[in-house]
């Protein structure tokens, strides 16, 4: 039997592949909404998926933890905010369902809280969420939205594509100093200075 996260995703599958790269957003759309297509091209929302989508461990709740990462909070764009406005996040969503105070949200208390009681998790104005690699965050933030599959390499001049290609050269020799390294049969850098021979 195929997972409950596995069967979601290929019910949304369908949604999020007939809207091409970038799916529209009314003005008027509240966070989730947004997150759901900025983060995942997906343009409605159904609240039982969102929530299976976003227990990143499938264990039936959400833990503080995948909130924080569902909102992004934990991602290089967000090392700007304060811990203190990210523990409120949080501790609000958590106040919004948690029924039961136990400190997880499960999807019984997810659902009667969008559905019954038309809760629905708050823009803290942290962003639309990051929960991708680094390559997957400027796929969808950049390149789809600025570039297409017949942008040549020398197009890629923008701030962001000049910053996302340093990166990978940074990777790409740090990996080659380390391979380097690996293959000496002394590594002097780790010989400490008063036992070294000059």
């Amino acid at each position: 039997m195929l997972p409950t996260a596995l069967l979601t995703l290929l019910a949304l599958l369908p949604t999020a592949l007939s809207h091409g790269h970038q799916v529209p957003i009314s003005d008027d759309a509240d966070w989730a909404t947004r997150h759901m297509a900025e983060e995942h091209h997906i343009a409605n929302l159904d609240p039982s998926a969102f929530f299976t989508l976003h227990d990143f461990d499938n264990d039936g709740f959400w833990s503080g933890d995948e909130i924080r990462r569902t909102y992004g909070l934990d991602d290089e764009s967000s090392k700007d905010v304060e811990e203190a406005k990210k523990a409120n996040v949080v501790k609000v969503v958590k106040e919004m369902f948690d029924k039961n105070g136990d400190g997880l949200i499960t999807r019984e208390e997810w659902m009667e809280g969008w559905m019954k009681e038309g809760k629905r998790l708050p823009d803290f104005g942290t962003g639309p969420g990051h929960h991708g690699d680094d390559e997957y965050e400027y796929e969808i933030h950049h390149f789809e939205k600025f570039h297409d599959e017949n942008t040549r390499e020398e197009d890629l001049t923008h701030p962001e594509d000049i910053a996302h290609f340093k990166k990978h050269d940074e990777m790409d020799a740090q990996a080659q100093y380390q391979e380097a390294i690996d293959s000496m049969p002394i590594v002097e850098q780790n010989i400490p200075q008063k036992f070294r021979r000059y």
